[in-house]
């Protein structure tokens, strides 16, 4: 990269920017998610039909996120995450216009390959903000990713209850997102690449030090995935709750993942990487275990709540700890970012699976088995994290030391 100039305040207005990016980016999953009952009977597809449909968003993405950083060499890093996030806000759009099974299979293509590059972009773009002020921030932009995504979850749920027709959601919902993505790209780190340095490889396979760290992250999305799909059904069929307290339970779990990660940057800070994703790997265990044994509804919403506050910061951390982990950040986070898609995409039915075959108790005996992972391989996430490049004063200008 060519050496930019950069003082503390234009750094935290790129934190803030990067986390407006990230809660858009998050808004137009909340804003997909709570259309999907209206975009199946639009396509006229069965539950079937549907399932494989969705797998095609996590196909996409995996296809399109080493991209990423090839974009980002050719236009810098600024424009290149200006257009992403506004490709991937209008494909919010494609879905609900699908008429068939076929065309919902090649719409959900592209807003999975839209929605991988740019959270690629936008997670390299607040590691380099990381970097630069020498602290931890991932854990809060994941955070206001989640925060993003319940508000347009929210709206989506109003939209739905008011029977609007999904075309005309998405489309206001895509036109507000897009506008307000493009306008906090402009306070984002416009980094530029040099002259003399070689783009990066279109297609690559990551490095190694990324499939550990993604490794980690599957245990902790594994864990997501599986506790968002399935914590109401685990309630409703193993305990015999109630739709609402089951539904409270998934709510629950949402909420407490969001908080857990906008307050978990302190935690970062305070003890290191390793030491908070070992801590994390006890409470997200502790939590499946308690899932498994419960007997009572209080018990096992308890048991979600704190494998919510388990899993929380693992992710975000491992995209940190990517983007330091060699000379090419953008290849290692997409690394991760497939990998961890890759395990999201799978822990739903895998659950499901293994509950047709046994039970969902057991199923969960999976997930804490994964969780206690984190605790296993926390070490791996050490990667680079003593070697950060300091940022100046408010009225100093340093040069990034990597450019």
């Amino acid at each position: 990269m060519s050496e930019v100039v950069y003082d503390l305040r234009e750094v935290r207005r790129a934190r803030y920017a990067v986390a407006a990016v990230f809660a858009v980016h998050g808004a137009v999953t909340g804003s997909f998610a709570t259309r999907v009952p209206w975009i199946q009977d639009h396509a006229g597809v069965s539950a079937g039909q549907l399932g494989l449909a969705l797998a095609f968003p996590a196909l996409g993405a995996s296809v399109a996120m080493p991209l990423a950083g090839s974009i980002s060499h050719r236009f810098g890093a600024r424009n290149a995450l200006r257009g992403l996030i506004a490709l991937w806000t209008l494909a919010l759009i494609l879905p609900s216009l699908a008429p068939n099974l076929l065309t919902l299979c090649l719409a959900l293509f592209a807003y999975g390959a839209t929605a991988g590059m740019a959270d690629v972009a936008m997670n390299a773009l607040g590691v380099e903000v990381e970097n630069r002020l020498d602290r931890s921030i991932m854990s809060g932009l994941h955070g206001m990713w989640s925060a993003g995504a319940l508000i347009g979850s929210a709206a989506g749920t109003l939209a739905a209850h008011l029977g609007s027709d999904a075309r005309l959601h998405h489309a206001l919902a895509a036109a507000a997102l897009t506008v307000l993505g493009v306008l906090a790209c402009q306070w984002v780190l416009d980094l530029q690449p040099a002259e003399d340095e070689e783009p990066p490889p279109r297609f690559a396979l990551p490095p190694r030090s990324a499939l550990l760290i993604g490794a980690v992250g599957f245990c902790a999305v594994f864990a997501e995935g599986a506790s968002l799909d399935w914590s109401a059904v685990y309630l409703r069929d193993q305990l015999g709750t109630s739709a609402g307290l089951a539904a409270a339970c998934t709510t629950g779990f949402t909420l407490t993942m969001a908080i857990a990660r906008i307050a978990g940057d302190k935690v970062v800070d305070r003890y290191g990487a390793v030491r908070t994703v070992r801590f994390s790997g006890v409470l997200a265990t502790l939590g499946g275990l308690l899932i498994v044994v419960s007997d009572r509804p209080a018990l096992a919403m308890a048991g979600f709540g704190l494998l919510g506050l388990g899993i929380a910061v693992v992710v975000p951390l491992c995209f940190a700890a990517a983007g330091r982990s060699g000379p090419n950040p953008s290849l290692a986070i997409a690394g991760v970012a497939t990998i961890t898609y890759t395990s999201g995409l799978i822990a739903p039915s895998a659950i499901g699976g293994i509950a047709q075959a046994t039970s969902l108790m057991v199923s969960f005996c999976l997930v804490t088995v994964l969780s206690s992972g984190l605790v296993v391989f926390a070490r791996v996430l050490r990667v680079g994290d003593r070697d950060r490049p300091k940022v100046s004063r408010p009225d100093a200008a340093v040069p990034d030391p990597r450019l």
